[in-house]
């Protein structure tokens, strides 16, 4: 400690330059003009000390604004869309759903398919997931029409292809448009 230092009381609330120093005894000069007495070992020195003369509302709503900036560059909105539930994945591959294709006619595997779907699109809107993707692959395109006959029936349904990225060619998307009560 030295004269010229920036000192904080430790108890209290009080910051001030100090003027003279006696044995364990400081003298210092608060930020409000009055020189009080403390002890060597209640005073802290401040290293790079701001005091509050220096803070005005000026400063202060430019550290916000620099802040703002900064917080609005690194944080992208989202878009409704992206705010809905995960999409559900649904496959109707038929190895996906029997244990054995031993014995099913192609018209026993249609069936287990469309059943499977039916099943898990009245759970997506009973659980209020919005977005559904089935899974059927491309083959003869037999099961894809199939499906798109079921969907049809729906008011509350919309589809199309899905992601072609991820899934290709063989994979319907579904929308399930929730009412609001």
């Amino acid at each position: 400690m030295k004269k010229g230092d920036t000192v904080q009381v430790l108890d209290d609330n009080v910051e001030g330059t100090i003027v003279s120093i006696e044995n364990d005894t400081v003298v210092v000069e608060t930020l409000d003009g009055f020189q009080i007495a403390y002890e060597k070992q209640e005073l802290v020195v401040l290293e790079n000390p701001i005091s509050s003369q220096e803070f005005s509302v000026a400063n202060i709503s430019e550290v916000l604004k620099n802040k703002e900036v900064i917080t609005h560059k690194n944080t992208k909105a989202q878009k409704p869309k992206q705010r809905v539930k995960p999409t559900m994945e649904v496959d109707l591959h038929i190895h996906q759903l029997v244990t054995s294709q031993r014995g099913l006619s192609n018209y026993d595997m249609l069936e287990i398919q469309l059943d499977t779907a039916k099943r898990q699109l009245h759970f997506a809107m009973k659980k209020g997931i919005q977005r559904v993707v089935f899974i059927h692959g491309v083959g003869a395109g037999v099961l894809r029409q199939e499906l798109e006959f079921l969907l049809k029936r729906y008011d509350a349904v919309s589809f199309e292809d899905a992601n072609f990225q991820k899934y290709g060619r063989g994979a319907t998307e579904i929308y399930i448009h929730q009412s609001k009560l």
